[in-house]
């Protein structure tokens, strides 16, 4: 069962594009195990092709009509669909895979950051303004306390953690933002497994968490 899940407003950037790479792919991740929210996004989709019915029409290019017909009489090669192939990262718990959506992004090995606790880079196209991790931390095992200098998404891909807001389990999806000072705790039992798209840096309690932090680029 999902709990937590994208806003109207991200829903709605990403029908429309206007999201940054790193926070599309955090909420195609979502997508991919959420019904409730794909119907949404289809739902607002249809919203928007309504007010576009309804928009003022707009004068073309007077090239535009040519240039189609010209396309139409002279399509390009139909492309070769791609092997749909397993993302290819590092070793996951039993039984979860990587989400389709990293399909093209490269991600490293594991690395250590601290006890029961490891992290993975995302390389993503195109991303500018923030930084994607994996990270995969134990049972019982917890994150420092820490704030953020902009936004944070996350999304679980398995596993379960508390911060003292909520509990957070499989598929779903969190935000925060400078205004939250929080401190991840997984749950007993299993280990917990994230994406985390981070826009700035956290900003970890304590000089020792601080100085790993920033030796790890968070």
């Amino acid at each position: 069962m999902i709990h937590h899940h994208p806003t109207d407003d991200f829903l709605l950037a990403l029908a429309a594009g206007r999201l940054a790479p790193g926070q599309a792919l955090l909420v195609s991740v979502h997508l991919e195990s959420c019904a409730a929210c794909c119907a949404r996004l289809h739902a607002l989709q249809a919203v928007g092709g309504a007010l576009l019915e309804d928009a003022e029409p707009q004068l073309l290019a007077p090239e535009s009509l040519a240039r189609t017909l010209e396309r139409i009489d002279s399509p390009p090669p139909p492309a070769r669909a791609p092997l749909a192939r397993p993302v290819q990262g590092p070793a996951l718990p039993a039984g979860v895979q990587w989400p389709a959506s990293l399909r093209g992004c490269a991600i490293s090995r594991w690395h250590w950051m601290g006890p029961g606790m490891r992290f993975a880079r995302i390389a993503l196209p195109q991303e500018k303004d923030g930084t994607l991790w994996a990270l995969q931390i134990g049972p019982g095992r917890s994150l420092a306390q820490h704030s953020h200098t902009r936004l944070e998404l996350t999304q679980v891909l398995c596993g379960s953690f508390r911060d003292g807001r909520s509990a957070f389990g499989p598929g779903d999806f969190d935000v925060t933002d400078p205004d939250v000072l929080h401190q991840p705790v997984v749950d007993e039992g299993a280990t917990c497994v994230c994406l985390a798209y981070v826009e700035g840096k956290l900003r970890f309690e304590g000089r020792i968490a601080g100085l790993i932090g920033g030796w790890i680029g968070m």
